[in-house]
């Protein structure tokens, strides 16, 4: 019997050494929020969708600013239109080349043109509101990015106190497996002094490995809540987490307001989508309008390469009208202003649906605050209770399965009452979280 007592110490410690074997990695919150605000890839992505969002917006100028090219061209020819050309931009015509026979047989001809052009948008209706759509599509990403950011500090917040849970969860099945332990010992001596029948001592064998079988399970939310950590802070080495504060009862008094800001960045950024689809609708209907654009250009030509004895310059101005283009345009028309629609309806839902977690999300922080009041009552009674029982037990006059009952009801309400202050301060976080601006 001192054999397999022992033995089945080892063998039930031995993931608290290995787990004890491993380096550790000490780390507080503020800690864990600094690394996913700086490296988190998800934060990175939002940044990148904004700078995606800014260069379209860039791409607008062009409504404003003018197209400015440059072009270098040769050609050889012996075309009599070409050549006859060629001669006139060069200036180098003569009485012989107006001859019937050269005009007709004209010899080969050389031709360098060097082209400056230019085009100035000046009346670009629909062009103004697509720039303005791309300016709140810009505006609306920036904001999500901002929340994209309070949310991963959410999680990170959320992840962190789970490791706090997993070490609490781990401690607390310690001191059971020693107290199980304890009271197997008594049963040992009791058993063999011959008060207690071989059954018994079965039941605290059982009650070791289920403690065992649970601190196992709660080395291993240990690891994966490590492993989140090190996921969100975009941590390869995927080390084991300690956290220097313990899990406690947040203190900070949250007064929650009355409802849920329509200035909080996601609801904002969903007002600016809704804006982009209404300027979009307004470029397609401008479309039915005329543009007017500007145009020059200044050339160079001579018939040896890069050179411009010769030059010449040309503006104007160009008023186009699209009156009819298959009906395309009425289509495209209707199209966005279906889209627009569609994203104020999407708005009104987004609000509607941010007050309801709103109101569920405070029902919840009034119930975790009446369950932790309850939890720490009636973890003091079921602690009272084990005490008692223990010690009649040492004097034998308490049953070994009422002493497990309550062995085991003591550890289930040490458990509950720090579930319960993790869903507290979650929860408190969580509100937090949907009433920041």
């Amino acid at each position: 019997m001192k054999y397999s007592i022992i033995h089945l110490t080892l063998f039930v410690l031995l993931p608290t050494f290995r787990l004890q074997a491993q380096e550790y990695v000490q780390i507080t919150k503020s800690e864990v929020l600094g690394k996913v605000a700086e490296v988190n890839t998800n934060i990175k992505i939002a940044e990148q969708e904004f700078m995606k969002a800014k260069a379209d917006y860039r791409q607008t100028n062009a409504v404003f600013l003018p197209n400015i090219a440059a072009s270098h061209m040769g050609i050889a020819t012996t075309n009599p239109l070409m050549a006859f050309g060629s001669k006139l931009n060069q200036e180098i015509l003569i009485q012989s080349d107006f001859n019937p026979n050269m005009l007709n047989n004209p010899s080969q001809i050389e031709n360098y043109a060097t082209k400056f052009e230019i085009q100035q948008p000046l009346i670009n209706v629909d062009g103004i509101f697509q720039r303005r759509a791309a300016k709140s599509k810009m505006d609306a990403l920036a904001l999500q990015q901002l929340r994209t950011s309070d949310h991963l500090m959410l999680e990170a917040n959320k992840a962190y106190m789970q490791l706090q849970l997993a070490y609490k969860t781990a401690e607390v099945l310690e001191k059971a497996l020693q107290t199980a332990f304890a009271n197997k010992k008594i049963a040992d001596d009791h058993f063999k002094q011959g008060f207690l029948q071989y059954a018994d001592v079965l039941n605290t064998d059982v009650r070791v490995s289920e403690i065992k079988t649970q601190l196992q399970t709660a080395h291993s939310q240990i690891q994966n809540a490590s492993n989140y950590l090190s996921f969100l802070m975009n941590d390869n080495k995927y080390a084991t987490y300690l956290p220097i504060d313990s899990l406690i009862v947040n203190s900070v008094q949250f007064e929650a307001p009355k409802t849920v800001s329509e200035n909080r960045s996601d609801i904002k950024a969903m007002s600016y989508v809704t804006k982009a689809y209404e300027a979009m609708n307004k470029a397609d209907r401008m479309a039915f309008l005329p543009r007017l654009n500007a145009f020059g250009s200044y050339e160079l030509y001579d018939d040896k390469l890069f050179q411009g004895d010769a030059n010449g310059y040309l503006f104007g101005a160009r008023l186009s009208w699209d009156i009819f283009n298959g009906g395309k345009r009425f289509g495209k028309e209707q199209k966005s202003m279906a889209e627009f629609q569609k994203s104020k309806l999407e708005y009104q839902r987004y609000v509607s649906q941010s007050q309801l977690e709103f109101k569920k999300a405070k029902r919840m922080y009034m119930d975790t605050q009446n369950r932790l009041h309850l939890a720490e009552l009636t973890l003091q009674q079921s602690e009272e209770a084990l005490k008692i029982r223990t010690n009649r037990f040492k004097e034998g006059l308490e049953k070994t399965s009422d002493l497990l009952l309550s062995e085991s009801q003591y550890a289930q309400k040490q458990l509950a009452y720090y579930q319960t202050v993790f869903e507290h301060n979650y929860i408190q976080a969580y509100l937090q979280f949907l009433t920041k601006e």
